[in-house]
């Protein structure tokens, strides 16, 4: 960048002199012939490095000009040297330095003196350019980092706001789903006896009356009794899935083997009526709650057996997998190994598409009159692995038959102890 230079002089050929001396440094001049005209020139521009300025001018003299230049609080960075033909004394000197003068030449002008004095206080004013831009970097470097910890004081205040309403809301719905399953527990629990004695009653009223009733009203008995043993079944299955949730953690280690064939006896009735075939691999020892996972298995085979081709023996193999697989936990955030249990059948199937719907609350994909059920087994079934910190999942097509897949943690003693 070009340093401007103010020259102010009454005299022509000074200003022409100095000019001169100065021109092979490649400074810009700006010429002025009084200190009127200095004081003109300085209200419309103030980016000078340097005034070189006469004493001895009329009417306003280097001093007096030098006194109202620096009355500016925008004029006062610049350097005054002034120039002058008189030697003053000690008080002028002192006169001059207090009304803003950084040096004094005098005339005649030493050529070399005076580009070593300008030199001198034009590197001066560019160090001091260089820091004032600088100063302002770091202004602005300084505000702009004030708003941002504003900004991220006012966010974090924000986010403890939102996590304290969230804990809030958090505790709230804990409360209110404790409160909801102790009233489906309690409420399907009180429910049970009077369609016991509904179902007692119908029975009895059927027995005794079977030969003199028409044939209308005892199909319309068989429908009460049909619909109240519906009924029933939909509040045993409310029953288990509200047990789930209240259940406590109580892991142990178990064998799954042991557990599944506890189930296929109590499903021997059913294994027995649809000629089925059960082919149960070797099962891992895992800790689990063995109250739960009993009804997980039993929903799972007896849905198997349910949904079997007509004609076609059902084929349902349970075996798991030989190689453990590692996942995060979404519940724990850590690197878990979980043992995969596939329970396959040759049943019907169902379109892939439904593979996640399947297990919500009250989700059914045929009709009650094709196939009984309550459409909670699966959800029930989710609750009993997601208790366990699992996953359940299944692949199927149409008429090719189903495959669930259980994913249940292997836990080392440590584990088990700590969740």
């Amino acid at each position: 960048m070009i340093q401007r230079i103010l020259l102010v002089d009454d005299r022509e050929d000074n200003l022409f002199s100095m000019e001169t001396i100065l021109e092979t440094e490649g400074y810009e001049f700006v010429k002025a012939t009084s200190g009127r005209q200095a004081l003109k020139i300085l209200l419309r521009e103030y980016d000078f490095a340097l005034i070189l300025m006469d004493v001895n001018m009329p009417n306003l003299n280097g001093f007096e000009t030098a006194s109202l230049i620096y009355e500016r609080d925008r004029l006062r960075h610049i350097p005054i040297i002034f120039i002058t033909a008189n030697t003053y004394g000690e008080e002028n000197i002192f006169k001059g330095y207090r009304m803003g003068a950084v040096d004094y030449i005098y005339k005649p002008v030493n050529p070399d003196l005076l580009r070593a004095k300008v030199c001198v206080f034009v590197d001066l004013y560019k160090k001091k350019q260089q820091l004032y831009l600088q100063e302002q970097k770091l202004i602005e470097v300084n505000r702009n980092l004030h708003f941002e910890i504003n900004e991220r004081k006012a966010s974090e205040a924000k986010v403890i706001e939102l996590n304290k309403e969230l804990l809030n809301n958090v505790d709230r719905l804990e409360k209110a789903n404790k409160e909801l399953d102790r009233f489906a527990f309690m409420a399907s629990h009180d429910l049970q006896e009077p369609l016991r004695k509904i179902l007692m009653f119908s029975s009895r009223i059927y027995a005794k009356n079977s030969k003199v009733l028409d044939t209308e009203v005892l199909m319309d008995l068989k429908r009460i009794q049909k619909a109240t043993s519906r009924m029933q079944e939909l509040i045993q299955d409310i029953l288990m899935f509200s047990k789930v949730s209240i259940e406590e953690d109580s892991f142990v280690k178990s064998d799954i083997r042991q557990l599944i064939e506890e189930v296929l006896d109590d499903l021997q009735e059913s294994v027995i009526a649809k000629k089925a075939s059960i082919e149960l691999g070797v099962m891992p020892l895992l800790h689990v709650n063995p109250v739960l996972i009993r009804p997980l298995f039993f929903n799972l085979i007896s849905n198997a057996l349910k949904y079997s081709k007509d004609n076609v023996p059902p084929v349902i193999k349970i075996y798991p997998d030989e190689v453990t697989h590692k996942y995060t936990s979404v519940y724990s955030k850590t690197s878990l190994n979980y043992c995969r249990i596939y329970v396959k059948d040759n049943g019907i199937g169902f379109d892939q598409r439904y593979a996640e719907q399947i297990f919500e609350m009250f989700k059914r994909l045929h009709s009650h009159d094709e196939y009984e059920g309550t459409g909670i087994g699966l959800a029930l079934c989710k609750q009993i692995v997601e208790k366990h910190k699992g996953y359940i999942n299944a692949l199927s097509k149409v008429n090719e038959g189903s495959t669930f897949i259980v994913s249940l943690p292997v836990l080392t003693e440590t584990e088990a102890v700590l969740s």
